[in-house]
């Protein structure tokens, strides 16, 4: 079965079965954005507190991934396709209804019976997204090992993740808010409920059309080392790829995503009109799918490093100017925001349609130093520097939220002093984000493309 799968040749199926199951992670991960603002204005929920409790439960998430990897890197079971797909299917069917027991709409109910709808809900839902999130990104380095194909399935999933994020993006502020910018806690436990039936039907698509062709080199069970978990955490600290990417990401989710509902109450009470957030995003979000076409041809000419180091100097470029820039609280503002987020997108995409390439590369650099490939290991290692990062980016804005004057009983309708400051720790979290980014792509990742190239082909004649 393995020469047969070999034989076939990479095409444009694999792009979008790969693409399907980000788009499936992301149906679920899309409203973990929200979580913030409907549990401390909605749920009525204590900011400080909120912060500690999310802080704890991403804590556990994070420890959870390399749990799982390692379970997964030392199940040596004969699946009828691959134990990698046969993971994602459990955890794509724990997301079909997971995702919504974070927003279970009880806001009368008693203090402690919140912080336990909260961690239980939150800890379900992270269970069942580990399973699924950890071996689907493991996948790439599996599915091919040509440069220029690993590329297009980064890309590919840049693409599902984007589409993922711009439905929710666009639809959920106009169907989750209310005319006086409050959020509604029923109807975001309802979009909930019908995102985690949309990922479940793109985890099967991506599950039926997947082709694994790189040769694992499985030896019979009598030779196989025994798995050590302490080693393949060693090795994977030695690998400075790896390290590097999951630096440059843990940038992102520090500054980006943490800065989540800081943009929410930005344009809740600065701009005062959050319905249009989804959009404003949107267009933000363009220069991404006008770049993904080319990545490919630009992966092969100019080399991944090379580009997404490029990619963080426009960001850190953007967010300089949109920290100086007279942007005011009216459509003309709202022009210069799109305007440098447009650049700082642009910046942000060319990274990420190549991030999860750059992974998969890391993962070949372990196989190449070490003589291990630690697949699960490794992405879920990257995955636990990443979770930490969600856990703490969100808490530590949210406290620097309230010592700016956030107050969650004041809803969308926060003094202008305090949405002032928001439009300024806005920029703020973007340029940390894209400076972290630079430092683990410029100055720690280590395989330009010369470098790749040998890698490759050294590997290629040891198989």
């Amino acid at each position: 079965m393995k020469t047969q799968n070999q034989q076939k040749k990479f095409c444009m199926r694999d792009s979008l079965a790969y693409a399907a199951g980000d788009f499936g992670c992301n149906m679920s991960f899309a409203l973990k954005g929200t979580m913030t603002i409907f549990w401390t204005q909605f749920m009525q929920m204590d900011s400080i507190l909120y912060a500690g409790l999310l802080l704890i439960c991403q804590i556990w998430d994070a420890i959870n991934d390399p749990l799982i990897g390692s379970i997964i890197d030392a199940d040596r079971h004969q699946y009828k396709r691959n134990k990698f797909l046969q993971y994602i299917w459990v955890g794509s069917l724990g997301l079909l209804v997971a995702g919504s027991c974070c927003f279970v709409p009880l806001p009368n109910a008693p203090k402690v019976a919140k912080i336990l709808i909260f961690i239980f809900g939150y800890v379900l839902w992270d269970a069942f997204y580990t399973i699924a999130n950890v071996p689907y990104g493991s996948l790439l380095s599996l599915i091919s090992d040509v440069p220029g194909d690993r590329a297009s399935l980064s890309a590919w999933r840049s693409v599902g993740s984007m589409a993922g994020q711009m439905a929710t993006m666009v639809l959920l502020p106009l169907i989750i808010y209310d005319s006086n910018n409050n959020i509604v806690g029923q109807r975001v436990f309802f979009a909930a409920l019908l995102m985690g039936v949309i990922g479940f039907i793109a985890f099967q698509f991506m599950i039926k059309n997947t082709t694994i062709r790189v040769d694992t080199h499985v030896v019979c069970k009598e030779e196989q080392p025994k798995f050590n978990v302490l080693t393949a955490v060693k090795n994977f600290m030695k690998n400075r790829p790896a390290v590097g990417a999951t630096l440059a990401a843990m940038g992102m989710f520090l500054g980006v995503q943490g800065g989540a509902t800081a943009v929410t109450v930005l344009f809740q009470s600065y701009f005062n009109n959050v319905r249009i957030s989804g959009v404003v995003q949107l267009f933000a979000m363009l220069p991404i799918f006008l770049f993904t076409p080319f990545a490919r041809k630009m992966v092969i000419r100019f080399g991944k490093k090379e580009l997404a180091v490029v990619g963080t100097i426009c960001s850190m470029a953007s967010c300089i100017l949109m920290f100086i820039l007279p942007i005011t609280p009216n459509f003309r503002g709202i022009m210069m925001y799109v305007g440098c987020q447009l650049v700082n997108a642009l910046g942000m995409g060319i990274y990420t349609t190549v991030s999860w390439s750059m992974m998969g590369d890391a993962i070949d650099y372990n196989e190449w130093k070490n003589g291990t490939r630690e697949e699960g290991t490794v992405y879920s290692l990257h995955s636990f520097f990443r979770k930490l990062a969600q856990g703490f980016g969100p808490s530590i804005v949210l406290v620097i939220m309230v010592a700016l004057g956030y107050v969650e009983a004041d809803k969308g309708n926060q003094v202008f002093e305090v949405a002032q400051r928001m439009r300024y720790l806005v920029p703020s979290l973007n340029l940390f984000a894209a400076s972290m980014q630079f430092v683990g792509l410029g100055l720690i990742y280590n395989l330009d493309k010369k470098t790749l190239a040998k890698m490759t082909d050294e590997l290629h004649a040891r198989k």
